[in-house]
């Protein structure tokens, strides 16, 4: 069985278990029980093979998966993402590299200010690699954009190096359904990851 059917029952499980929490419990408990289902995936993360590199779609708060499905450092661990700098010394992403990301989206490059950025879809800080399928061009509008990603990509990394999840749990959970985990996390916790990591919750690329 491969990563893809894996994440699709897994995504199916989330969803029934989101309809019997909505029933039972009502609306407010809804996305936690969905993201507790994303979080629960125990099989490590294999990233599916892209198969496109031009005529990609972004689709909603998602990369084309054809051309974006995700891609890590072989051999990466919780404890090398969680030493401070970490992604400082993997970072390496080239400013022609990002133009071939945009064009294969079909995006001018360089986009305006605050528009777009070269998202990694597996963050650095989950152990996502710099490999062009791993990249696509992420608007800020409509919300959730990247500002948001950001965000939960800071959330899981808390997670992670507090042992609350595995690393591959997170790297599932960014590439089933971010948006999911998004819409799960508190407004109180919100607004502390928005303070903490202010920096990067306002700059584009």
């Amino acid at each position: 069985m491969n990563s893809e059917h894996i994440k699709k029952i897994w995504l199916g499980i989330a969803f029934l278990i989101v309809g019997l929490a909505g029933y039972y419990a009502g609306r407010d408990s809804v996305a936690v029980v969905a993201q507790q289902a994303l979080f629960s995936v125990t099989e490590p993360f294999v990233a599916e093979v892209q198969t496109k590199n031009s005529e990609c779609v972004i689709q909603g708060s998602f990369p084309d998966p054809a051309c974006t499905p995700g891609a890590i450092f072989a051999n990466v661990t919780k404890e090398m993402t969680c030493v401070s700098g970490y992604t400082k010394t993997v970072r390496s992403v080239s400013a022609s590299l990002k133009k071939k990301v945009y064009q294969a989206y079909g995006i001018a490059y360089p986009p305006p200010f605050g528009t777009y950025e070269a998202d990694h879809f597996i963050p650095l800080t989950l152990g996502g690699s710099n490999d062009i399928a791993n990249l696509f061009p992420e608007s800020a509008e409509p919300k959730p954009g990247f500002k948001e990603k950001d965000l939960v990509e800071n959330y899981l990394h808390q997670k992670v190096c507090d042992g609350s999840i595995s690393l591959s749990a997170a790297q599932h959970a960014i590439v089933a359904n971010w948006v999911v985990v998004y819409n799960s996390i508190s407004p109180t916790d919100l607004n502390a990851l928005r303070q903490l990591y202010k920096s990067w919750s306002t700059t584009g690329d």
